[in-house]
């Protein structure tokens, strides 16, 4: 997958079960912990400390808070075989240190091979153009089921 990614690629990335509509712990660190948990539920991450460390460790170096109530957890890892997205949403918010000072409602963790840096950056770069879009955000937001999560990524990203 060195192509920026496609709405054919949404089920292998965030299948349903990555995809959890319940509130996050208000943390940074626990809701990271959280979405590792829905990866490593999964069936995605072979060594659920290894990947923690890579997470914690990309949280270290820059915020993964991107704004517009926007967080984005990543890391490259030998932790995982393939990448992976989990995502979760907050009505409360988790500070991650965004540039806008606004807690991201809408936090989405992407874990790729440790040899992906070529995926790594096109999933993040095709989430974030998604992500920009005011009414991607609500749909978002608003969606009751999984199913509708992806649909609404699909649709951006298409």
């Amino acid at each position: 997958m060195t192509d920026p990614i496609s709405a054919d690629d949404i089920e292998e990335l965030i299948p349903a079960d990555h995809i959890s509509l319940s509130e996050p712990p208000a943390e940074k660190e626990a809701c990271i912990e959280s979405l590792l948990d829905l990866l490593v539920d999964g069936g995605r991450v072979e060594n659920r400390e290894r990947a923690l460390e890579a997470l914690l460790e990309r949280e270290s170096e820059t915020t993964t808070g991107v704004g517009m109530g926007i967080g984005i957890p990543h890391a490259k890892t030998d932790a995982v075989s393939r990448p992976s997205l989990a995502f979760v949403r907050s009505q409360e918010g988790v500070d991650f240190g965004s540039m806008d000072g606004e807690p991201a409602t809408l936090i989405f963790m992407i874990l790729v091979p440790e040899a992906g840096g070529e995926e790594h950056l096109n999933i993040l770069s095709s989430l974030s153009r998604a992500l920009m879009h005011d009414d991607v955000r609500d749909r978002l937001h608003e969606a009751e089921d999984e199913a509708t999560v992806q649909d609404a990524l699909r649709e951006a990203i298409a």
